[in-house]
């Protein structure tokens, strides 16, 4: 219950930061630079705020990599939140985290879509997009991206949603490790405490989740 608390009230401290603390909106700049972040006119924008809203992006897959998973077994599905988030980002998908109850099993057939999400191939075409994406940001302009950070408030939302990204992760994260009987707390806290990078190891490396069918094999062959 306490969990809960924190997280809606991470929501919506961070709404009211957005709205009445955060430097101001100026829109038709906002408009402008995502028109040529998503027309690929990137000689027009700061790598690093490119970087930084790609990562965004990456983010999202990171927790559809679990929660599409986690949604089969909550009384919500996680969909919804999902498209929510592919506009407002962490604030889209906040409601989701605070709405769920824990969870530490999976029932049923994954299909082709929850195969996809489950395979560490997923997680490693996650981690080299990751490494291009880093390292095109590392071209940047790190004293323009502190500017437009201090002076523009998309800019400086979506960093402040990137690290909330980071620190929101572990209260899936011990679930899903349940559900696949990887019970380490050296595994958790290592993915924990390095931000993105072992997160994304740890989607290369989980074991995949099992199915009624294949538990119950296991289970004929003991």
């Amino acid at each position: 219950m306490m969990k809960k608390l924190i997280l809606w009230l991470i929501w919506v401290g961070f709404i009211i930061y957005i709205v009445f603390s955060a430097p101001p909106l100026h829109l038709e700049e906002t408009l402008k630079l995502l028109k040529n972040i998503l027309t690929f006119n990137l000689s027009a924008v700061n790598p690093i705020i490119v970087a930084l809203f790609s990562l965004v992006g990456i983010w999202l897959l990171v927790y559809s990599g679990l929660l599409f998973i986690d949604g089969r077994m909550q009384q919500i599905p996680f969909w919804p939140f999902a498209l929510a988030s592919i506009g407002s980002g962490v604030l889209g998908l906040l409601p989701y985290l605070a709405l769920r109850e824990p969870n530490q099993e999976f029932s049923g057939q994954k299909d082709t879509f929850l195969r996809l999400l489950d395979s560490r191939l997923f997680g490693i075409i996650l981690s080299l997009s990751t490494i291009v994406i880093v390292a095109y940001g590392l071209l940047g302009n790190w004293a323009d991206f502190v500017q437009q950070f201090q002076s523009d408030r998309f800019i400086n939302g979506m960093s402040l949603a990137f690290c909330l990204f980071c620190v929101l992760f572990p209260t899936v994260l011990g679930d899903d490790m349940a559900r696949r009987r990887w019970n380490s707390p050296a595994i958790f806290w290592t993915v924990s405490l390095i931000p993105l990078i072992g997160i994304l190891a740890y989607l290369s490396l989980r074991p995949s989740l099992q199915t009624n069918l294949t538990q119950e094999f296991a289970v004929i062959n003991r």
